[in-house]
């Protein structure tokens, strides 16, 4: 059995996150440069086995796609042609932003601590992998 991986996509980082091999555990993994994603996976894949990519679907509060979907959508372009073996899911990812930055603050992080943006997209990840996981 191999990993599930998560990522929480933005247009300047990027977080990830993963389950360890039997698919119990969700971790935060760390935070990538965009720019730099692709080649990070393709890494990352080659050192261990990932059954699937689950990615944020970030949605308004209508249902609507947010303005972030048109850059996820390019990105799914460029992953199904980089990395063509694994499948790839989306999962809603409203409110993770704010529900990791609670988590930090439930953790007992310091204020300085909480403006680690890399540290709240890392975290931002582990949810919807979460989520993504109790849904099955």
């Amino acid at each position: 059995m191999g990993r599930l991986l998560a990522i929480d996509y933005g247009t300047k980082r990027t977080g990830i996150a993963v389950t360890d091999e039997l698919q119990i555990i969700a971790s935060g993994l760390t935070t990538v440069d965009t720019s730099s994603l692709v080649a990070f996976l393709k890494d990352y894949i080659s050192k261990e086995t990932v059954d699937k990519i689950i990615i944020g679907l970030p949605k308004q509060m209508d249902n609507a796609a947010s303005e972030s979907e048109v850059y996820i959508q390019k990105f799914l372009i460029k992953l199904e042609k980089e990395i063509p073996e694994i499948p790839v899911e989306r999962v809603d990812e409203r409110f993770t932003s704010k529900m990791a930055f609670q988590t930090m603050i439930d953790s007992g992080l310091s204020k300085k601590q909480r403006r680690n943006k890399a540290l709240v997209d890392e975290i931002s990840a582990t949810l919807i992998l979460q989520s993504y996981m109790a849904a099955q």
